[in-house]
């Protein structure tokens, strides 16, 4: 049978609310009796009831994180990021997956009601209405690389129009008239982002955009991979690739491995977000660099600000900046 708060307070010699104070990190118990507490609790294999004491604290010690996919290294390194904070802060972070469909954000959304202390959402299709909709108004929220008009939450933005505008100027510099762009996800703001500063660059260049070098793409390899098989087909090919992100970069570079064709000699290729695998892949690519596990670690820390801060806390629009990592894959290296 389970310890009892009770039983561990009648054996520490303690109350019962100074062994409640001990495991809310009460700062008024003194440092003895704490690790008395701590060691009859051991000792009888007591953990505290998590769902009651929410109810008295009205804290839950858990971050809800909400993406659109838990497929890939870039979501992968944003959680890890996140979660960093998160242990230190000794909470918990509980992960859920929207997959883009306005159902399923309403679920997810619904589903974290009272079970959070804040929330922070990474997903390209929520709106003010759906979040206003389905979470509690007092509950903090950031939106990491989601665009929201609104001054109700505080939202962190990747630049991805200045990231894709300076990666394509960098090709042109190196003689590339020609470039390919594998777009991302249709209506996907990130996306029409990149697309905007790629025609940004070549427009202010006086180079005409070729609707035969703009490829659908949806974020992913095999995504890449059969948009660069469409390229090769062309009997005017393109001379460099620009691929919305990383996972399409490496797609690319397979099939253009596969028909033979050498990177950077024949065709240069770059993406966008630097994940890690981008330093591996041979040849190594050249890409905008995001600080993708920062990004996380600074959603983490402006949640935590706000769930501090409460009625108080001033929210904050960001925009961080992007640069170029050069690597082999351009030719530029």
């Amino acid at each position: 049978m389970k310890a009892t708060i009770r039983e561990v307070a009648d054996k520490a010699g303690v109350s019962v609310a100074t062994v409640s104070r001990v495991f809310n990190n009460s700062p008024k118990v003194v440092d003895e009796t704490r690790k008395r507490i701590m060691l009859v609790a051991d000792e009888l294999r007591y953990s505290p009831n998590h769902a009651a004491r929410s109810l008295s604290t009205q804290r839950t010690e858990s971050i809800g994180m909400l993406l659109p996919d838990l497929h890939g290294e870039f979501f992968s390194e944003v959680i890890r990021g996140v979660d960093e904070v998160v242990q230190d802060r000794k909470h918990h972070l509980v992960v859920s997956s929207s997959h883009n469909k306005r159902s399923e954000i309403e679920a997810a959304l619904q589903t974290m009601r009272g079970r959070v202390d804040g929330l922070i959402v990474m997903s390209p299709d929520v709106d003010v209405k759906t979040l206003k909709e389905n979470l509690p108004s007092k509950l903090p929220v950031v939106l990491l690389n989601c665009f929201v008009d609104d001054n109700a939450f505080d939202s962190i933005n990747v630049d991805n129009f200045g990231g894709a505008y300076r990666i394509v100027l960098h090709l042109l510099e190196h003689k590339h008239t020609r470039i390919a762009m594998i777009k991302g996800t249709e209506r996907n703001h990130d996306a029409t982002l990149r697309f905007q500063g790629y025609s940004k660059a070549l427009g202010e260049n006086n180079i005409a955009g070729e609707e035969e070098l703009l490829l659908a793409g949806d974020f992913t390899d095999s995504a890449g991979y059969d948009a660069t098989k469409k390229i090769l087909s062309l009997k005017n090919r393109p001379t460099a690739i620009f691929a919305s992100n990383d996972a399409m970069a490496i797609g690319a570079l397979i099939a253009l491995r596969e028909l033979n064709v050498d990177v950077p000699e024949d065709m240069a290729v770059v993406g966008f977000d630097d994940i890690p695998m981008a330093r591996i892949v041979r040849p190594k690519l050249t890409t905008v660099h995001v600080a993708i596990s920062e990004l996380g670690k600074m959603a983490s820390e402006t949640l935590f600000a706000a769930i501090r801060d409460k009625e108080e806390h001033v929210r904050h629009h960001r925009l961080i900046p992007t640069d170029i990592s050069v690597r082999e894959s351009c030719g530029m290296h």
